[in-house]
């Protein structure tokens, strides 16, 4: 007589309420507050209340857990738009939320009838659920119009004793570690055949196993001073701003007195215009850098001879424009509007707004500045993978991330944004200045400890002698092959476990 299988769905009375507090649970660990180490009960809920579900219900339960988490969790979104555009996009990826919750689902009744050992159970099953939550985290973070990668398990973890993983098997891979951390231990707890001392002896033995492993040993070799400038001025998109002030309120934060500087770095779109047909723009980046005698890394909005608009950075020096990088991951629904002739017919009042569509850059996103290569990430840049993998790839010694956070102001999503820089810090091994506008600024090393910051909202700089990076860490090298591996094998034990043969005879629904 074969076992009863331990992972029995519980009722909905049980499940939903499990849903929501594992949404919420999840939310809290992003900033704010950012307590990470509730990612793990969050988790744990989560699977609890999908686990043995049918696949509807486990859809609804899911789609339940993922408003839970991501209505609170991007509030900000609807900070000057209002709540339309923030709802939309929070029940959207909570869609997204319930289409992993489904896989999770099915794995614990597919997989938990085929593997039938309780070393499969604690152990191999945990795998699969790790790696399908995993898979669903790539999907959402590239799909639809390349995707929204907030809301990851490993970007809660920045601060956590599993954020040095992210050099080892990059953000995704630490995402998969965290959660089959919390499967096996989820499994102990279920299965049948162990004594209590020996499931909490196994979870003991796993978690360390997992810390234990140590931090990549990251190589630098010599530094750079680097004048992160902090303008803190009036840069939102309904701010009104007259032309100039944004770049007259950059001139007047930098410190022209600073000693030694070897290169000034601004925000995104902090000149405002194009310097090359600006002269007053040009102008004012010529006085800051024969004062500072420094180039600068500066960000305007640029047009093209066809008249394609960019989000671009640029390197100017004494003998002004050297070279460029357009921003490759405008915001959807922020820089532009794709499909614009659907969208405009469904909320015409909203899209009025967003008059100018961004094109997203070719460029590569490493420049020649100061006698070193430095990666650039304007904005949304830094949540994409294979944008942090150029850089590290096309020599970057040095991370420059340039972002606008006026927009949300008074919200948490600058902090929100700092810590995913911090992760990418950690999984290429290289410093990284995050200036933005408004804040929060800071200048994080290749550990992901900040050295250096500036508080918010405040018209300042900060002169730091950076560290720059010269190793490969494992995750610049084979990340993308992780999540592939992991992501496919998940779905592949998935449907290789599932009953075609029963339903085939029984004619049931499974």
């Amino acid at each position: 007589m074969r076992p009863r299988a331990p992972f029995a769905a519980l009722p909905v009375r049980q499940a939903a309420p499990l849903a929501v507090i594992g949404g919420v649970l999840f939310a809290l660990s992003f900033p704010a507050p950012g307590w990470w180490f509730l990612a793990y009960p969050a988790v744990a809920c989560l699977l609890l209340s999908a686990m043995g579900q049918g696949w509807r219900r486990a859809a609804w339960l899911g789609y339940l857990g993922g408003v839970a988490f991501w209505v609170p969790a991007i509030s900000w979104a609807g900070r000057y738009l209002g709540p339309v555009p923030w709802l939309a996009l929070a029940l959207f990826e909570a869609a997204l939320f319930a289409l992993g919750s489904v896989a999770v689902a099915l794995a614990y009744r597919w997989v938990g009838r085929v593997v039938t050992t309780t070393a499969g159970r604690v152990w191999g099953l945990p795998a699969v659920i790790a790696a399908l939550w995993t898979g669903r985290e790539w999907f959402s973070g590239s799909w639809p119009y390349g995707g929204f990668a907030w809301g990851r398990v490993a970007l809660s973890q920045s601060e956590s004793p599993f954020a040095h993983l992210a050099a080892w098997v990059g953000v995704l891979g630490v995402s998969f570690v965290v959660v089959y951390c919390v499967a096996v231990v989820v499994s102990l707890g279920l299965v049948g055949g162990l004594q209590l001392r020996v499931r909490v002896a196994l979870a003991g033995v796993l978690v360390a196993a997992v810390l234990a492993v140590p931090a990549w040993p990251t190589a630098v070799r010599g530094s750079i001073r680097i004048e992160a400038v902090q303008g803190n001025g009036p840069a939102g998109y309904f701010d009104r701003a007259a032309p100039g002030e944004v770049l007259q309120s950059q001139v007047a934060a930098t410190d022209v007195d600073a000693k030694g500087v070897d290169l000034v770095v601004w925000p995104e779109a902090s000149a405002e215009f194009d310097p090359r047909v600006q002269p007053v723009i040009a102008g004012a980046l010529d006085s800051v850098v024969r004062s500072v005698d420094a180039p600068i890394v500066a960000g305007a909005i640029t047009q093209t001879s066809t008249g394609v608009l960019h989000n671009t950075s640029f390197v100017w020096t004494a003998d002004g424009w050297q070279s460029s990088y357009d921003k490759k991951r405008p915001v959807p629904f922020g820089e532009y509007v794709p499909d614009r002739w659907f969208f405009s017919k469904l909320a015409p009042s909203l899209i009025g707004l967003l008059q100018r569509d961004y094109t997203p850059g070719t460029k590569p996103n490493v420049l020649s500045v100061a006698g070193i290569k430095a990666g650039i990430a304007i904005c949304f840049d830094i949540v994409d993978d294979g944008l942090t993998q150029d850089m590290a790839r096309g020599g970057a010694q040095v991370i420059l991330a340039q972002t606008n956070n006026a927009d949300f102001s008074g919200t948490d999503e600058n902090l929100q944004q700092l810590e995913i820089a911090r992760m990418r810090a950690i999984e290429t091994g290289r410093s990284l200045v995050n200036i933005s506008t408004v804040g929060a600024s800071q200048v994080i090393d290749p550990t992901g400890r900040t050295i250096d910051r500036v508080p918010e909202y405040t018209a300042t700089s900060m002169v730091t002698d950076v560290p720059l990076g010269t190793s490969t860490t494992p995750a610049t090298v084979a990340s993308g092959l992780v999540t592939l591996v992991l992501s496919l094998g998940g779905l592949l034990v998935l449907l290789a476990c599932a009953p075609w043969g029963r339903r085939r005879r029984t004619g049931k629904r499974l």
